[in-house]
């Protein structure tokens, strides 16, 4: 037992969102808001997020309920993530139905220079602009159609972008636990059906945090893995147990996770560190260069090009392979740079004094099979026992849509025929 307490409060204070300060838990509720009459009667969708929830974690460690779960609805084969593969950008893919270059969430942390300001996933500030993000979020979309909505922690959630808070939220902190969080939930599905909120998006850091600190196949990882499907188990129970009809349950994660090569670090090139005539951005499984006089780029490619090893390419941004839809025609807010150097799993760039992790993630999910995210989902709207090939995780946002009859009025990346067939037809 103490082994299991000592576990979780070590994931909790592990986990890449840490906040030093201590933080107020309280919920937040934006008044005066009410389901229309047609909302009331539209099904209900809980979208779970479990952060580095690799797309084979359920069967290598043993996700009992996810197993059982998905086996009866439906389940990917594995779902692709947007690249990077990385959290922020990818919860914001998954709320927006857009690719990080459209959306403008490229990294945890990038500059915009038409803002002259600094973006870091840490920074609450930044977290509640809600200028910073791009498009519209599913929450957004429901609630300016009348239907009342909810946010357990999902990136971007406590800002206003797209318009729209959710109708009751929390800010990011890391007080409570999976089970806590259960049962806020259920809170929230008990309220009246005026109030009730018919979307509701939860998240949960614990796997994540284990992958990167002790390693995908690290005994820490398999614990986490079992906590959160204990937690969705629990979930499901006493939503049963409500007797609402119609709620519907959509599992995914970010993106997966590898064992890096932390021991023999790839040098980043000293040329780089030449400030008057370049910035970089190192996520470690990206670099990111700003080349700060433009006449400069094809010269300093040139260079880097023929100073690289084999651990690593080096792309102009505008030679990136288009189906990443990360290069310079898809850099909506100019915001990516213009070369990037990639290193080959499991290398990583890291600075001479900085420290890694065991475990990370970043890395193109179609060349490294372990950036591959999950996808699951059950629930009355949804067909039996049914497979799908992978699929781009942008896709989520026109099915969670479909289901809750929202109409998409702005132009996305994700397309509703890619999973219309995980549904049931409409009587």
């Amino acid at each position: 037992m103490k082994r299991g307490l000592h576990f979780l409060l070590l994931i909790f204070s592990l986990t890449l969102f840490a906040q030093k300060a201590p933080v107020d838990t309280t919920q937040i509720v934006i008044p005066n808001r009410y389901n229309s009459v047609d909302a009331q009667t539209k099904p209900y969708v809980i979208m779970i997020s479990t952060d580095g929830f690799r797309y084979d974690y359920a069967k290598k460690y043993n996700a009992e309920n996810l197993l059982k779960l998905s086996n009866e609805g439906v389940q990917a084969k594995a779902m692709i993530p947007c690249y990077p593969s990385i959290t922020f950008p990818n919860h914001w893919s998954l709320a927006t139905g857009l690719y990080p270059s459209h959306h403008g969430l490229i990294d945890n942390f990038f500059y915009d220079y038409k803002r002259k300001e600094f973006y870091a996933m840490s920074d609450k500030k930044n977290a509640e602009d809600g200028s910073w993000y791009g498009g519209t979020p599913l929450w957004g979309l429901a609630e300016k159609q009348g239907m009342i909505s909810a946010s357990m922690m999902w990136v971007g959630s406590a800002s206003d972008a797209g318009g729209k808070r959710p109708t009751y939220y929390y800010p990011y902190h890391e007080k409570f636990t999976p089970s806590e969080k259960v049962d806020k939930v259920i809170n929230w599905l008990k309220l009246p059906m005026d109030k009730r909120p018919h979307f509701i998006s939860l998240y949960f850091p614990e796997v994540d945090g284990s992958g990167h600190h002790f390693g995908p196949e690290a005994k820490e990882t398999e614990e986490a893995v079992h906590l959160i499907d204990r937690a969705i188990g629990d979930l499901v129970q006493k939503v049963n147990n409500l007797g609402l009809k119609n709620v519907n349950f959509v599992f995914v994660s970010d993106h997966g996770m590898i064992k890096v090569d932390g021991g023999t670090p790839l040098e980043i090139p000293s040329i780089l560190f030449n400030k008057d005539r370049f910035d970089f951005y190192n996520s470690q499984t990206l670099l990111r260069i700003v080349v700060k006089n433009p006449d400069e780029v094809q010269s300093v490619y040139k260079e880097l090009k023929a100073g690289k090893t084999d651990d690593y390419e080096v792309y102009l941004d505008k030679r990136l392979p288009k189906y990443l839809h990360f290069g310079t025609k898809d850099d909506q807010y100019g915001r990516i740079g213009q070369i990037l150097l990639v290193p080959m799993a499991p290398k990583i760039f890291l600075e001479k004094g900085k420290k890694t992790s065991v475990g990370k993630h970043g890395y193109n999910p179609r060349l490294v099979p372990e950036m591959k995210a999950t996808f699951f989902a059950w629930g009355p709207q949804f067909r039996n026992n049914v497979v799908v090939d992978e699929f781009s995780n942008v896709n989520v946002y026109p099915l969670v849509a479909e289901i809750l009859g929202l109409k998409i009025d702005q132009p996305i990346d994700g397309k509703i025929k890619v999973l219309k067939g995980t549904l049931k037809e409409k009587k």
